[in-house]
């Protein structure tokens, strides 16, 4: 396994911080840009991985990519429109430990020949895919890296959507790949979203060559935990949690509940819903599912499973149903995996959870209301700024 892959290869949401330059869907992004200051930034910034456009239609070149390795020591994935060893020996020499390859522009004996042949000097590749037949032709391929592009590179059109749904084949059809989300990123939900769809890695450009400071916004999009609202019944009270940075906004779908909402609100783009159940999840419109165990003579009982599409995809611990239970917070912090935290959370006390928990996303009602489904709004910014800060 060569640097690259290895490098994305680890537990969570790794992340291919992009340098370039320009792009041909949005014009100039940065055309100032010093690829050797950048890719230090991102390195203390967390990156598993540097991407680097090295074609002039990004505005790049090898030159670029060389600064990168003088100034960074983590794995450089060298990105252009190639097509024969010669261009794989160039990046090699250039410093990059992989390459991209596009199934846009190679048939399979070109694409299996340039494995090969990277394979043969050392790099990694990423094998690039953005419909089903492409995908279906990396599988098939045998390729270790595959990205999944949301972007159509003929129409510049984004359909995240259409990823997801390709990148959650993927990781059925072959477990062992490591699977790329590339493009259509721009916030921590929308990166969660490709993790929970089976995604070891993100690749970020546009959204951070954009920014003002682009390390800084790369911290920003890898930072855990995420923070859920739930208990939403007011469109108002979506607008404020999402407005003040939340993620995840919850809405109980059980008429038991003092929260009840009627249906799962709009929520807005670069943002998660969740419904909330009790024994088994129903219909909505809601892009995951939370569902509690039963209790008899309880609305629900304590823990629950978050679902993506049927599948789980985290554990969610919470109290007992208006009772305490003073070692909640030790019993938390060693369950594997993905642990939604709730249960007594606001901005008092969920800074100090996050620390002795460490968990994947944090999760509060009841403490944020001033009536059972009405939120009080500098509660829930508070809480929000608490957990994010």
């Amino acid at each position: 396994m060569g640097r690259f892959r290895e490098a994305l290869a680890g537990p969570g949401l790794a992340a291919i911080a992009e340098i370039k330059r320009r792009s041909p869907s949005a014009g100039d992004l940065r055309p100032d840009a010093d690829p050797a200051a950048i890719a230090a930034a991102y390195e203390r910034a967390g990156a598993a991985a540097v991407s680097v456009l090295v074609d002039e239609r990004f505005g790049g070149s090898w030159d670029d990519l060389r600064a990168a390795r003088a100034a960074a020591t983590l794995p450089l994935l060298a990105k252009g429109f190639f097509s024969s060893e010669d261009d794989l020996r160039t990046a090699r020499e250039a410093g990059a430990d992989a390459a991209l390859l596009l199934l846009r522009d190679l048939d399979d004996a070109m694409c299996a020949r340039l494995l090969g042949a990277a394979s043969a000097l050392g790099l990694d590749a990423l094998v690039e895919a953005h419909d089903a037949a492409e995908l279906e032709r990396a599988l098939a391929l045998e390729a270790p890296v595959v990205g999944v592009n949301a972007r159509d590179l003929s129409t510049f059109a984004i359909d995240r959507a259409a990823q997801l749904e390709l990148v959650a084949r993927a990781r059925r059809r072959a477990p062992g790949r490591v699977l790329v989300a590339e493009s259509g990123i721009e916030t921590r939900a929308q990166g969660a979203e490709a993790e929970l769809a089976g995604a070891d890695a993100m690749l970020v450009g546009s959204a951070l060559m954009r920014a003002p400071d682009p390390a800084g916004r790369l911290a920003e999009l890898l930072a855990r935990p995420l923070v859920k609202v739930c208990g939403l019944t007011r469109e108002e009270d979506v607008a404020v949690a999402a407005e003040a940075g939340a993620d995840l906004l919850g809405f109980v779908l059980v008429p038991a509940s003092p929260r009840a909402a009627a249906e799962v609100l709009p929520v807005p783009e670069g943002t998660l819903s969740v419904a909330v159940w009790v024994g088994e999840a129903g219909e909505s419109a809601a892009d995951l599912d939370q569902v509690h165990e039963r209790a008899p003579g309880k609305v629900r009982g304590r823990d629950a499973v978050l679902l993506r599409q049927g599948e789980p995809v985290a554990t969610h611990l919470d109290l007992p149903w208006e009772e305490d239970d003073p070692a909640h917070w030790e019993r938390a912090a060693t369950v594997e995996g993905r642990v939604v935290l709730a249960g007594g959370l606001g901005p008092d006390n969920v800074r100090e959870a996050i620390a002795r928990v460490r968990p994947w996303a944090v999760d509060a009602s009841s403490r944020l209301e001033v009536a059972p489904g009405v939120k009080d709004h500098a509660r829930v910014r508070a809480y929000v700024e608490a957990a994010r800060r």
